[in-house]
C-alpha cells in the first residue's frame, strides 16, 4: 500500500489494518521460525489440522480487515453519499458540484451570494484520482466534508450555512495548493 493511499484513510481505519497486519505477521513468523525451535516436528501429525485452520482463519481475517479497513465506512458508501452532520431539515437548495484535477466546478447559482439556510452538495468524483470536498467559514476550524470519492463515484453533503463567506475545498494533500479550492457568499 502506497503511503498516500493509507494517509488518506481514517485514524481508526490505519490502527485497524495495522493491528490486524501485525498479529498475521507475528503468527506467520512464530510459526516459521519461533515454534520449530522448541519443537522440532511443529506442527506434527496431531497439530497439522489446528495449524491449518488457524492459518486459513487469520487469512480470513486478514482479507476481511482490507475490505473493511481499507475503504470508507458503511455509512460513507452506502449509495456513495456522505452522511451529514447537518440538521435534518429541507435543503434550500441541491448544487451538482465536479471535481477533476484540480478544479472544483460550481453551478451558476452557487456563485451568487447564496441566502442563510441549509444546501446540498451532490459532489461528482469525473477526476483521475479520489477528491472529497470540504466546506469551511472563513476564520474557523469547524470543517464539514465528504469521504474520499473514488473516480466516478459521487458523495453528499449537506451543511448549514450561516452568513459569511465559505473555502469549498479539496483535503487530499496538494490537492487545495493546486488549485482545487473556490468561495461562496452567504448573506
Amino acid at each position: 500500500m502506497r503511503p498516500v493511499l493509507v494517509a488518506g484513510l481514517s485514524t481508526g481505519h490505519t490502527i485497524g489494518l495495522t493491528v490486524v497486519a501485525a498479529i498475521f505477521i507475528a503468527f506467520a513468523l512464530g510459526s516459521a521460525m519461533v515454534a520449530p525451535r522448541y519443537r522440532s516436528d511443529f506442527p506434527g501429525r496431531a497439530g497439522l489440522s489446528v495449524f491449518v485452520i488457524v492459518s486459513l482463519v487469520l487469512f480470513a481475517a486478514m482479507l476481511t480487515a482490507v475490505e473493511v479497513f481499507g475503504g470508507e465506512s458503511e455509512t460513507a458508501t452506502a449509495g456513495n453519499e456522505a452522511v451529514s452532520t447537518a440538521p435534518a431539515t429541507a435543503a434550500r437548495a441541491t448544487f451538482q458540484v465536479r471535481e477533476k484535477e484540480f478544479t472544483i466546478s460550481l453551478p451558476a447559482a452557487a456563485t451568487r451570494e447564496l441566502q442563510p439556510g441549509t444546501y446540498r452538495f451532490v459532489v461528482h468524483n469525473v477526476g483521475t484520482m479520489r477528491h472529497d470536498l470540504a466546506v469551511q467559514g472563513e476564520g474557523s476550524s469547524a470543517i464539514e466534508k465528504t469521504p474520499l470519492i473514488p473516480v466516478g463515484g459521487s458523495a453528499t453533503l449537506t451543511v448549514r450555512l450561516a452568513k459569511g463567506v465559505y473555502d469549498l475545498y479539496c483535503t487530499v494533500p496538494g490537492h487545495r495548493q493546486a488549485g482545487m479550492e473556490t468561495k461562496i457568499s452567504v448573506a
